[in-house]
Order: C-alpha cells, then sequence, then structure tokens
C-alpha cells in the first residue's frame, strides 16, 4: 500500500503527493525568513512560523466566512461548470496548498451533480524552481495527459500560471491553464469570477488547509525521487478549521443550470496594474509586489509588510480583515485607485538584513 502526505483532509478527498518532512525542519519566524529570502535563499527552502491570529482576527475571519460563502459557492459552480464543459471526464490537480480546498469542493460539486468519480491529486509546484516532475510522473502514469485540470485557489499577479505554462513543456499534450475560485490578474478562462473578494482559505493558513505547511524543496531532505515536501501540524488539531470552511461554502451550494456566458476578458490586466504600482512606488523586485485580496492577506500573515494599498472604492467588508491585520502588526494602510484589485500588500525590502 503507498503512503501519502499527512493531511487532515478525507483521503477519499485527495490525494497528497508530497512527502511528509514533519520535525526535519524547523519553521523560522517571517523577521528571519524575509533577509534570507531577500538575500538569495529561496523561500522554498525554510518553512514558516505560522501566526497565531488574534481573537479579533478570528473574528473577521468568521464573519468573512458568513458574508462570502455564498459567493465562493457560486464560484466554485461557475468554474466547475467551465471545467466539465472542457473536459468530459476531469482530474484534478490541485496546487498545494492553496489549490486545496478549491479542488475539493469541485470535485464534490462535479459528484454530486454529474454522478461522476473525480480523481483528485495535490502536488506542489514553487515559483522560480518548477513542478514537481515526480508527482506528474505519478500522475500520468495512472490517467491520461488530456484530462488532468490543474487548479488553485485565486490568481494573484500570474507568477504560479507562468510557471504551470513553463513547466508543461515537458509534458505534451497537459492543459496548462489553471482553473481558479477568483482570477483578478485576468489570465484564465477557468474562473468562477474575476472579482476580488476574500477567499476565507487565504486567512489562516494551515488550520483551513489541511493542517500542513507550505511546501519545501532542499536537496538535503528531498532526494531525486522524492516528492516535493511538507509538514504537518499535528499539534494544531484542536483548532483545524478546513472542513468548516468547505462545509461552509457547500451549504450554499446550488446545482441548477448554469448559463455560462463569455466574460470579456482583458488578458494580463492584473499585471499591467502590478507594474504600475510597482513604478509608482518605486519598486524595482516585482516580487515584492503582492496584489489582490488573498495575497496581501498572506503578505500580513507571512512576511515583513511595509505597507498595504486599499482600493478607493473597496466595500469595508472585504477589507476589514486586512484593516484588522494591518492595525495588530502595525503596518501603514493607504488608499490607492486600484481597478482590477481591492487591496495590495507590499513587502518590505530588507536585503541587507542579515
Amino acid at each position: 500500500m503507498e503512503k501519502f502526505m499527512r493531511s487532515s483532509y478525507d483521503p477519499k478527498d485527495v490525494t497528497v503527493l508530497l512527502k511528509d518532512i514533519t520535525g526535519l525542519v524547523k519553521p523560522l519566524p517571517a523577521e528571519k525568513r524575509e533577509p534570507l529570502i531577500q538575500s538569495g535563499v529561496h523561500y522554498c527552502e525554510m518553512l514558516p512560523l505560522e501566526y497565531d491570529p488574534s481573537p479579533a482576527y478570528i473574528r473577521e475571519y468568521e464573519n468573512a466566512l458568513r458574508r462570502f460563502s455564498g459567493i465562493t459557492a457560486e464560484c466554485i459552480a461557475e468554474v466547475s461548470e467551465r471545467i466539465i464543459a472542457d473536459k468530459n471526464a476531469p482530474v484534478l490537480v490541485s496546487l498545494a496548498r492553496a489549490g486545496l480546498p478549491a479542488g475539493i469542493m469541485i470535485k464534490h460539486y462535479l459528484e454530486k451533480k454529474y454522478g461522476a468519480e473525480i480523481p483528485h491529486y495535490a502536488i506542489s509546484i514553487i515559483r522560480g524552481r518548477g513542478i514537481d516532475k515526480n508527482a506528474m510522473k505519478y500522475i500520468l502514469s495512472r490517467h491520461s495527459p488530456d484530462r488532468l485540470q490543474f487548479v488553485d485557489g485565486w490568481t494573484g499577479k500570474g507568477a504560479i500560471q507562468d510557471q504551470v505554462t513553463e513547466a508543461m513543456k515537458d509534458f505534451e499534450c497537459v492543459d496548462s491553464r489553471i482553473a481558479v475560485i477568483s482570477d483578478p490578474a485576468y489570465i484564465t478562462p477557468f474562473c468562477g469570477t474575476h472579482e476580488d473578494f476574500l477567499i476565507a482559505s487565504s486567512c489562516l493558513n494551515s488550520v483551513v488547509s489541511g493542517l500542513m505547511s507550505r511546501t519545501f524543496l532542499r536537496s538535503d531532505i528531498i532526494g531525486e525521487a522524492d516528492f516535493h515536501g511538507a509538514a504537518y501540524y499535528g499539534e494544531l488539531e484542536g483548532c483545524d478549521r478546513s472542513y468548516e470552511y468547505i462545509n461552509a461554502v457547500e451549504a450554499c451550494m446550488k446545482y441548477e443550470d448554469i448559463h455560462l456566458s463569455e466574460v470579456p476578458f482583458e488578458y494580463g490586466a492584473g499585471r499591467s496594474e502590478t507594474a504600475e504600482v510597482a513604478k509608482t512606488f518605486g519598486i524595482s523586485d516585482i516580487n515584492l509586489v503582492k496584489p489582490g485580496i488573498g495575497e496581501t492577506t498572506r503578505v500580513l500573515l507571512r512576511r515583513v509588510p511595509n505597507m498595504v494599498l486599499i482600493a478607493e472604492d473597496a466595500p469595508t467588508e472585504y477589507v476589514a480583515h486586512i484593516l484588522e491585520l494591518a492595525g495588530e502588526k502595525g503596518v501603514p494602510v493607504g488608499k490607492y485607485p486600484l481597478k482590477c484589485y481591492r487591496a495590495c500588500g507590499i513587502i518590505k525590502n530588507m536585503p541587507g538584513d542579515m
């Protein structure tokens, strides 16, 4: 019997193609990781020490879950219908870890509505290092390449889509287009919406992502024949909210017929806006600019933020958790005329701090 990475998800919902590195790598706080990253150490060679949110922040998460579960359910239905219209018998390949909850909900939707059996895997892809080729070979040894559908939670500025597109040059007949809940970057037709809204799984790291760390790749721990790695946070089992999130969204799910209209597709509009923000604030490294509500949330949770930009017309309920977290951490918040996004996080430039 094959052994796969632990997670708090039901194995029937996803096969996690990752190497379990629990206890092998000591997590580092953002203040130690950020200077290392900016001096050239790749982020995938370290594990972040995950932030313990305050009671006020948890309240904002729970409020967001109530406010946006309905919207998320509509988007899951929409993107699921787009997938099944394109691939008659899809095999879902979620990008760990943000893609996992989306992949599970898409699987549940398609199986319930169409009575189909939808295989679902989770694999690692790392910006600058590529996709886990061993995991891809494992999947392709079991399924036809034209059935594979990559899944992620949302798009920021499109770096991961670029990475998948490049990686698929080595895997003929595999569709490189990622399916997401929300695509404010305007880079994929497989999306539930192009609107930038809070997807609750962006809020709490591992406790809404199967208690898994972000993925890890370092040659002293990950061998040539291994899958990329991740750690399992068993000590957090008492506060795991992974299925709370999924169940809240699925409680709002409708399985009625959906008319898939053609949405005006301004390819790469989000990329242009990100470049404009970088130019306005004199930022030479585009990787320090993280557009979108999801990416801004992650900057505040696991990086060292310099400031946060909020769209001038952003409704308070869309950004309340960002304002709460920025206030806790003393991060400046400013208004900016964002069009594709409702928020943008800017990481502090600290290359000399070792």
